[in-house]
């Protein structure tokens, strides 16, 4: 009724071992939220009906580490949170991957304070960066998909000495331009 019917009865199917594995994993990644401030709700619009994240294979959110793969870390990360964070990144299966989503957990935003964490990457190897304050649910669908990119090519960095796996450092470009403020801004006496 399907694929059956148009391959041959004594035909055989052949690819790489490496595609199907690739493909499965692309297919399903299972991302873990780690959402502290708006950004969390912008990670919650993108689950939602109007973005459909279940398109790209990543709508099973997972709260449990030994269940993902992706860790999204959506707003700023106190000092008495890291070591939560730290730990649950080791709990996550290999491979894993990690999205920095938003300018908070990027690089501590507009709260450059001691209690703050001034950019993850200092402590979890990060793959792909999410910009903006906070960052439009398509900004994280696509950078979903340069995760998904990149499982595909197989392209993982590893240390040469080590063999542990290097952070990819993916820094996406906003895909849109905010507009202009409706009056003129100026500083001082005129």
């Amino acid at each position: 009724m399907g694929l059956e019917t148009a391959l041959p009865v004594d035909g055989y199917l052949t690819t790489q071992l490496t595609r199907v594995v690739n493909w499965s994993r692309r297919s399903a990644v299972w991302p873990m939220p780690f959402a502290t401030a708006c950004c969390g709700i912008e990670l919650m619009a993108t689950a939602s009906s109007r973005y459909d994240l279940s398109r790209f294979g990543a709508e099973v959110m997972r709260f449990s580490p030994r269940q993902a793969d992706l860790l999204i870390v959506a707003g700023r990360v106190a000092v008495k949170m890291l070591p939560v964070l730290q730990r649950i990144y080791v709990q996550m299966t290999e491979p894993k991957w990690v999205i920095s989503m938003g300018a908070c957990a990027s690089t501590g935003g507009v709260f450059d304070t001691y209690a703050t964490v001034q950019g993850i990457d200092q402590f979890i190897p990060v793959d792909v960066y999410v910009p903006g304050c906070p960052p439009r649910p398509e900004m994280l669908i696509e950078g979903i998909m340069a995760i998904q990119r990149i499982i595909d090519e197989e392209n993982i960095p590893r240390d040469p000495t080590t063999g542990k796996r290097l952070p990819l450092e993916i820094a996406l470009n906003p895909t849109h331009e905010p507009r202009p403020q409706p009056v003129d801004v100026s500083v001082g006496a005129t």
